[in-house]
């Protein structure tokens, strides 16, 4: 197959490109590079998909309309796995235009790409953040979504819901993933592990928020990344018991599929930055603060459907995820660290 893979050099866009290059998919990757945090890193993980012949990097930006329209009539893909946004809940509520433009054009422009080009079936990255205000766990795609807490979240909310118009109106197979608290390996830098580990190995404080009270469902990038390609191997159908009356969020009489993608095992904060304390032996100095805007204190992702649907089932412990994650960190920043020694 010939699979365009968005956000090619993003943290998950990255390792979904390499496993589909791997089993021998041609794959044509994009990515506008932005500087949301260091392009170095981004570089670095393009210039490994590069070595595979069976890759193609395109530097367009998903709002480019008329970059997108050529994109999808040159290359004709069987496939698209849209994972490019623009990523952060705390950084939406500064710049809430960055996510329209993104997230909102980006996803009509890839969506009108599969509509008129006979996409067999798109595979779009949501998020556990679309959740907000629920409080019942663990966090099921049968549960009402309509409180978010934070932009981004109901960017990822309104993706769902384009999604759905397409599978409807056009026959669009089109299955979205609610992806939870991805780590490991190549991560964003903005994201938990990254900032606790740089903190701790330079001595400086870590801040812990909501007190060090969160409880996440922190899950392995190659767990996260087999249940994306397991899900784009089984293209969504519509569901025949599907019932308007009382209507499932996660299904449809379309050929519409929402999942989530989570380890099943929250972890408490405390825990997780034990274990990153373990890894490096050293006591991380906890700067505790109070939870911030946008933040919920836990998440949990119910996966049985996943399960039933395509056999996912995560395989990896937070003990063996974060070793994984400071061992690629200690050897990608080596010169940098030896440097600051």
């Amino acid at each position: 197959m010939k699979i365009l893979v968005t956000g090619a050099a993003g943290f998950i866009g990255f390792t979904t490109a390499k496993q589909l290059l791997e089993r021998g998919e041609t794959v044509v990757g994009l990515d506008n590079f932005n500087d949301y945090y260091e392009v170095s890193l981004k570089e670095a993980r393009a210039a490994i998909l590069d070595n595979y012949d069976n890759f193609s990097m395109r530097r367009i930006d998903l709002a480019d309309r008329s970059a997108m329209d050529s994109l999808f009539a040159k290359e004709k893909f069987d496939r698209v796995v849209h994972l490019a946004a623009q990523a952060g809940v705390r950084y939406s509520i500064e710049n809430p235009h960055s996510y329209i433009c993104s997230n909102i054009v980006g996803t009509l422009h890839v969506l009108e790409g599969c509509r008129h080009h006979d996409v067999e079936h798109l595979v779009y990255a949501s998020s556990s953040s679309v959740y907000g205000a629920n409080t019942t766990m663990p966090f099921s795609t049968t549960q009402n979504v309509d409180h978010p807490l934070a932009l981004y979240g109901a960017t990822k909310k309104a993706n769902e819901l384009m999604a759905h118009t397409y599978s409807s109106l056009y026959g669009l197979p089109t299955t979205g993933l609610r992806f939870f608290t991805v780590y490991g390996p190549f991560g964003r830098p903005d994201m938990a592990l990254f900032m606790f580990t740089r903190n701790i190995i330079e001595g400086k404080p870590i801040d812990v928020f909501n007190y060090g009270n969160h409880k996440r469902d922190f899950t392995y990038i190659d767990d996260i990344v087999e249940g994306v390609i397991r899900t784009m191997d089984t293209v969504a159908t519509p569901n025949e018991q599907w019932d308007p009356a009382n209507p499932d969020p996660g299904t449809s009489r379309a050929p519409y599929r929402i999942y989530n993608i989570g380890n099943q095992q929250p972890v408490e904060l405390m825990d997780y930055i034990a274990a990153i304390e373990k890894c490096l032996g050293k006591t991380a100095e906890k700067n505790l603060l109070p939870l911030q805007p946008g933040d919920v204190p836990d998440t949990w992702a119910d996966t049985e459907d996943l399960a039933a649907d395509v056999g996912y089932q995560p395989s990896t412990p937070i003990e063996v995820g974060v070793k994984k994650f400071i061992e690629w960190y200690l050897e990608f920043y080596e010169d940098e660290l030896m440097q600051s020694a």
